[in-house]
């Protein structure tokens, strides 16, 4: 049997992050009017309507954002999915990232290199996680500089 369109194994994160460039790639082309378009935004960007965004935000490339999230001012995201629900505070850095369900992210908090965060998460302001992979329901109250699993 033979399946239309593309197939990839996304059982990492690091390999979701791909899939989901290729993804939106493939939106871009197919779709384009699926993708938001404007100043704040570069390359292809999937935004759910509900999904609150601030002023003075940069976002793209390779960005999907959910369901009733918020993203307040300043906010800057590079090739990184927000789920559902989610709020990312102000002037926030965020790239290479997965931000699960119903996560809260401080103001001015820095996350990169395959950061994960799974649901309902608290980060709190003025942190750095560096491939932080941190388990459900809890509070991150001191950064993460090196590579490491937060149970």
């Amino acid at each position: 049997m033979e399946l239309p369109g593309f197939w990839m194994d996304v059982g990492q994160p690091k390999d979701f992050l791909t899939g989901m460039g290729l993804y939106l790639n493939w939106i871009k082309h197919k779709h384009p009017t699926q993708l938001v378009s404007g100043d704040a935004y570069t390359g292809p960007v999937l935004i759910h309507p509900s999904a609150k965004i601030g002023d003075n935000c940069k976002i793209g490339p390779n960005v999907t954002i959910g369901p009733n999230c918020v993203i307040e001012s300043g906010v800057r995201l590079v090739n990184t999915t927000v789920l559902e629900g989610s709020t990312i505070r102000e002037n926030s850095w965020i790239k290479n990232s997965i931000v699960g369900w119903q996560c809260t992210i401080g103001r001015w908090v820095r996350m990169e290199n395959v950061s994960v965060l799974a649901e309902d998460v608290f980060v709190e302001d003025e942190l750095y996680l560096n491939g932080g992979r941190v388990l459900p329901h809890k509070t991150i109250s001191q950064s993460i500089p090196e590579p490491a699993i937060i149970m």
